[in-house]
Order: structure tokens, then C-alpha cells, then sequence
């Protein structure tokens, strides 16, 4: 059992200034994500996207953003569990939670806060025949752990930022990659297009563009992939592992069950405090919603704020909340 003050539910950009703010008070928090990695939508669809209206930067990277805001909650040493969907929430007698992962992860907590922008991210999965056979058997919708492929015969699938940056890092470590990719052309970085057509110049992937997947076969786990090319020719690759990767789609999942208030796949919230209509649950970011509500970073950044001054009566009740300037009091780890 994980003990924690705050569990959110959300790694991205909203959640993780919710962890600075919380530090400030002296609260801890654990993360919970269904992405391999932090960062949410800025990591997972564009790391390269270039921000705007971020104070204090004329102009940064999603990536560099979610780098940046990694640094700053470094002296509060918060804890993830990443790859891991939260499944369901346990209420105690004494008004705290349990939050149950589908991995059976559980932490206990004084407060839950919602910051799981659109939704709970779910993998776009193939059409193909066979694909539910071998899903964890073989067929994996995201990279969790690298060293799962090595020296095994991989197939990834996609044109999109995820499935060149996992062709170039498992090509060192798996024993085969082959890349499939339906157009001739690619979505993501020029940059990682690059590398990846240099890495098939050099022989070290094997790159099959303007193909499609068409089947998967195996005895209880995956062996091969059937796949075909625009004049339509069909042939088996061998395969252990088969990895698509064609993005991700916003679901609000299990959260749509535990009785939160609904309008439209985002949860109502009260703008005092970004509290649901259930005690100690929280929705902050993109996945709430209220009269002139903007879908901006930097508003949920402030609902964040808002959020951790409210949630400090659960964790610390017997204590009076004392608001202090960073400016003054500087920024004290535990």
C-alpha cells in the first residue's frame, strides 16, 4: 500500500505543477498515469511542439516544458506509477481514499485530484484479425519497459513521433526491428525520419513503407504478422513482439462510474476550489468543466493552485492554512 497525503490522477503539465504547489504545503503526492511516461499530451502526441503562451517563455517545447517542470518538484520527491489505469476508488471510514490501479496498485490518500486532461488515454488499436488473441501476448500498444525487447524480433507499426523514436532507441536493443507504415511518407520530426531512413540505408532496421497490417498469428503467443503492400502482395514476418503505435484517443473510463457530475465527458466542478460534487475529489485541467471554462495550460495551472489550498484541510486538519510567497519563504523540500 502506497501511503501519500494527494494522489493525482495524471502525469501531464497540470498535475505535476499541482505536486509543486502541494510541496509549498508541506503535502506529498503520488502520480498516477496509463502512459509509460510523464508528460501527458505534451510527451505522448507532440514533445516538439513549440508553446506559447506559457508566462516567462517567449517560446518552449512540450517536452522541454514537462522537462522543466520535472526539475522544479524535484525537492518534493513525488512518487508514480506509470503504464497503470486507475480502475476504481474505495472510500474509508474516516473519509479517505484507496485508489486501486489495474495492475492492483493501491494507494491510500487524504485527497484525490483529477488532472487527466482529455481523459484517461487510450491506445487506437488495428482492425486486425487475430489482434485480441494476443494482446500482452505479443502485442504490446506502448513501450513500458525497453529491456522487455531485447534481442527479441520486433514489428512496430506507425508514421507518427512514437513509432520513430521506439524504432531508433530498440534498434540497439532488440535482436530485429522492422518498421510498417502505411503511406511513403512519414508524420513525425524530420529529424527522426532522418535517422530512421539511415538507420534501413545501414541495414540495421528494415523499413517497409506503404504497407498495411493484415493479420497476426501465433500458438498462444505471437509468431508472425501478416502484412501487405499497395500492389497488394501479402507475406508473413516473423515477429515476438508487434507494437503499434497509432496514437492515442481520450476515454474518461472508469472516472465516468464513481458518481462524479458529467457534462459532455468532462466533470462540473466548483470554481472556489475545483472540488467535484464528491467530498475530497478534485478535477483540475482539461477534464473539467464550468461556466467560461478555457482549455489552457496555464488555467490549469491555476485551478491546480487553488486545488492543493483546499485539499490541505484533509490532509492537515487540526491546522490553520498559512499562505506564504515563494519570493519570501523561498521553496523548502521535506
Amino acid at each position: 500500500m502506497i501511503q501519500t497525503d494527494i494522489c493525482i490522477i495524471g502525469a501531464g503539465p497540470v498535475g505535476l505543477f499541482a505536486v509543486f504547489e502541494a510541496g509549498l504545503l508541506k503535502m506529498r503526492c503520488h502520480l498516477i498515469d496509463v502512459l509509460p511516461q510523464v508528460g501527458g499530451q505534451l510527451s505522448e502526441i507532440y514533445p516538439h511542439k513549440p508553446i506559447y503562451d506559457i508566462p516567462g517563455y517567449p517560446i518552449v517545447k512540450a517536452q522541454e516544458l514537462i522537462d522543466n517542470q520535472m526539475e522544479q518538484i524535484k525537492p518534493f520527491a513525488p512518487t508514480f506509477t506509470l503504464g497503470e489505469r486507475v480502475e476504481k476508488v474505495e472510500k474509508q471510514d474516516d473519509g479517505s481514499y484507496i485508489v486501486i490501479t489495474s495492475d492492483n496498485t493501491q494507494v491510500h490518500c487524504q485527497a484525490i485530484a483529477i488532472a487527466g486532461g482529455l481523459g484517461c488515454f487510450e491506445p487506437r488499436k488495428p482492425e486486425l484479425e487475430g489482434v485480441n488473441t494476443f494482446e500482452r501476448k505479443g502485442i504490446d500498444y506502448m513501450v513500458k519497459n525497453p529491456e522487455t525487447y531485447r534481442d527479441k524480433t520486433l514489428v512496430i507499426a506507425g508514421g507518427g513521433d512514437s513509432a520513430l523514436d521506439w524504432t531508433i532507441f530498440l534498434s540497439d536493443i532488440a535482436k530485429k526491428v522492422t518498421l510498417v507504415h502505411r503511406s511513403d511518407s512519414f508524420r513525425g520530426a524530420p529529424d527522426s525520419a532522418d535517422k530512421v531512413y539511415d538507420l534501413a540505408q545501414k541495414g540495421k532496421i528494415d523499413l517497409l513503407l506503404s504497407h498495411n497490417l493484415l493479420s497476426v498469428h501465433g500458438n498462444g503467443s505471437l509468431a508472425q504478422v501478416k502484412v501487405a503492400n499497395k500492389s497488394k502482395e501479402e507475406y508473413l514476418l516473423d515477429a515476438d513482439y508487434l507494437i503499434p503505435l497509432y496514437g492515442l484517443t481520450p476515454k474518461l473510463g472508469p472516472i465516468a462510474d464513481w458518481g462524479l457530475n458529467i457534462d459532455k465527458n468532462a466533470i462540473e466542478v466548483n470554481t472556489f476550489d475545483y472540488s467535484t460534487n464528491v467530498e475530497r475529489i478534485y478535477a483540475i485541467g482539461d477534464i473539467n468543466t464550468y461556466p467560461g471554462k478555457l482549455k489552457l495550460i496555464l488555467c490549469g495551472y491555476h485551478e491546480a493552485t487553488l486545488m492543493v489550498q483546499s485539499a490541505f484541510k484533509y490532509v492537515y486538519p487540526d491546522q490553520k492554512l498559512s499562505f506564504k510567497y515563494t519570493t519570501v519563504n523561498g521553496v523548502h523540500a521535506f
